[in-house]
């Protein structure tokens, strides 16, 4: 091997500094161990690199040319450690989370944005689906946890509420919508958007609308969120869905209203395999996504109670 990063380093030291004392002064060496260094080079090379008279020194042609190509050494050696130092910072290992359509249209990517920064040695992956598969999963132990709506079978699970949100009545967009409270039994006869039975909420929403009177013309079902939002983007159809899908941007196209009299929620839990505990980097995502949920949920929470 013609020449060690240590050998290198040493080099450029006496080639700038034109001096082996100054440079063993900044590179915290003895002088004779600097000056052996660059004999090392010398020799594997079969060139001399300085030129040394009466105690000074000057870079021959060939050292001239092998400190332009060191200095690219070294700087590449610095850029590959502190790329490599950057994976040093927090957790690492590998976690996997299960969710719905609900915590991934506007709670996830912002949640997931500072997990990567603050943890970029941690793999993540992050499966879609809705609660009865995931709960499935949970219980498999194929994910770390899952986030969905209350249920009460919790057999094998370790569960706990997350989070309460509002339900939203959402529409297609009008010039003239404001955001105010609305009761279903005025909205009617309704042309509703409701998820399958297979679902969890299916069952509160169809309890909802009857314990309120709200009128209902037809169902269409669809189990899936991005699908629905752009049915009833497109006419006169309704839908209710979680708070947390409908953070900033992602109102754009639709009217989305709080429901009242009374207000009609959303439980979600989360819920973890019984027999282990959370790895210390899943419970930091999850914290996570928790703060993002309860930011946007707060948000419209706050909308009901201004209006």
């Amino acid at each position: 091997m013609l020449g060690t990063l240590r050998d290198i380093r040493l080099f450029v030291s006496v080639y700038e500094e034109r001096s082996f004392t100054l440079a063993a002064q900044r590179e915290n060496a003895t002088q004779s161990g600097v000056s052996q260094h660059v004999r090392n080079l010398e020799t594997a090379f079969g060139v001399p690199l300085f030129i040394r008279d009466k105690g000074r020194i000057a870079p021959t042609p060939a050292g001239d040319a092998y400190y332009r190509r060191a200095i690219d050494v070294l700087r590449a050696h610095d850029a590959a450690s502190r790329t490599v130092q950057a994976y040093a910072n927090g957790q690492d290992g590998q976690i996997v989370v299960g969710l719905m359509p609900t915590m991934t249209r506007c709670t996830l990517a912002p949640a997931l944005a500072r997990f990567v920064e603050a943890h970029p040695n941690v793999n993540v992956h992050v499966t879609e689906g809705y609660s009865a598969a995931l709960t499935q999963m949970v219980r498999a132990g194929e994910v770390d946890f899952a986030i969905v709506p209350a249920f009460s079978d919790s057999a094998g699970l370790k569960t706990r509420l997350l989070l309460r949100t509002p339900e939203l009545f959402v529409t297609a967009a009008s010039a003239s919508h404001v955001p105010s409270p609305v009761r279903l039994a005025d909205q009617g006869p309704l042309k509703l958007v409701l998820p399958s039975v297979v679902n969890t909420r299916r069952g509160s929403l169809e309890t909802y609308c009857a314990t309120v009177g709200a009128e209902i013309a037809r169902v269409i079902e669809l189990d899936t969120m991005f699908g629905t939002l752009d049915f009833v983007a497109r006419g006169d159809w309704v839908t209710i869905l979680p708070s947390l899908m409908m953070d900033g941007g992602a109102t754009r196209g639709f009217n989305v209203n709080p429901i009242v009299d009374p207000p009609l929620t959303l439980d979600l839990v989360l819920i973890e395999p019984a027999r282990r505990t959370l790895a210390p980097a899943a419970a930091i995502f999850l914290e996570m996504l928790e703060q993002e949920a309860r930011r946007i949920s707060a948000v419209w929470e706050q909308a009901h109670q201004e209006t």
